[in-house]
């Protein structure tokens, strides 16, 4: 039992600790004390050396930031995405992918590009239907890059109190200046709506002009990413600040076909089922709706006790998602 204690790393909150902390109560109630000291001294001292090399590569990474909160409320204006929950592995068209991958080179390669007064793209702007990958691109250039991802919450950003949204905004720039991190402000029309807009009041404008400011300032050490469904109604004077912009299409027959395969992977599938003839039905589909139905289909099988899914699944998923087909 010493042996294994010595192997257990993680902070208090993981469930391998608590399991230990669960048998060092047991061995005490049983009158084990020595042994239970024993067990609680080497948890205790594995549990300090993980934290303290976590706060290491912490302030390896420059992340030994402090995220702020909204004054009122005391809401965070941003949340951290652990790295392990971040989604990384998707299909994109070859062009998409290109100007992906682009970005993640030129970041990779920025102090090579800064010898010849070159900086990589850090201001991005992406566009398209919903369900497209725009949020999830945002978290594979994190995965690939390496850096931590934090996603802007518009909840706590946005006041109703006048002034309080254009500080709360930035404060959350000042607070990732020397930080490097990938921010995604996601619906990034939320609080970029043109200001021609004559429904908005003057509050939202002041956002928009501190936008404005924050982005053309921004040269922090890692990336914004802002995404958007509704590229016609953000400010047309913000569409300068970004270093690219692209557009997320919906995928075409051979990115479809590779998303099912992609997505069903791990369960067998019927011969008769031809992924060029699923694929050519669901042309226009976005890519979250395609993951959705071939999902489906593989749990139509699972519960009518197949092990692997026949055409009729696929079919009887696709009708079942009419309603998310038409919108």
């Amino acid at each position: 039992m010493i042996r294994l204690f010595r192997s257990i790393d993680g902070e208090p909150k993981d469930d391998i600790v608590k399991v230990a902390q669960f048998i060092i109560d047991d061995e005490r109630k049983k009158g084990h004390s020595k042994l239970a000291e024993r067990l609680k001294n080497i948890l205790d001292k594995n549990i300090s050396s993980h934290q303290s090399f976590k706060g290491e590569l912490k302030n390896i990474l420059g992340s030994n930031i402090s995220i702020p909160t909204d004054k009122r409320n005391n809401i965070p204006l941003a949340t951290e995405v652990a790295r392990d929950q971040l989604r990384y592995e998707m299909v994109l068209s070859p062009e998409v992918e290109q100007k992906i991958k682009r970005i993640e080179n030129e970041y990779v390669a920025r102090e090579r590009l800064a010898h010849f007064g070159l900086k990589p793209r850090k201001r991005i702007l992406l566009h398209g239907s919903p369900g497209c990958g725009k949020s999830m691109s945002a978290e594979r250039i994190a995965w690939n890059i390496g850096l931590p991802f934090l996603k802007v919450k518009f909840e706590a950003i946005i006041s109703s109190y006048l002034g309080e949204s254009a500080a709360n905004l930035k404060s959350l720039f000042e607070a990732i200046k020397n930080y490097p991190c990938v921010l995604l402000l996601d619906e990034f029309d939320f609080i970029a709506k043109a200001r021609d807009n004559k429904q908005d009041v003057g509050e939202m404008h002041r956002v928009v002009n501190i936008l404005l400011n924050v982005l053309e300032d921004y040269d922090a050490p890692g990336i914004i990413i802002a995404t958007t469904n509704l590229e016609g109604s953000i400010d047309r004077a913000l569409f300068r600040r970004f270093d690219d912009i692209i557009e997320m299409p919906k995928p075409g027959k051979l990115e479809i076909a590779d998303i099912l395969k992609s997505t069903l992977g791990s369960i067998n599938v019927s011969k008769e089922v031809k992924w060029e003839n699923l694929a050519e039905k669901m042309q226009g589909f976005s890519a979250a709706l395609i993951v959705k139905i071939a999902n489906d289909a593989a749990k139509l099988a699972v519960i009518k006790g197949k092990d692997l899914i026949e055409l009729r699944y696929f079919e009887e998923s696709l009708n079942e998602n009419q309603l998310y087909i038409k919108s």
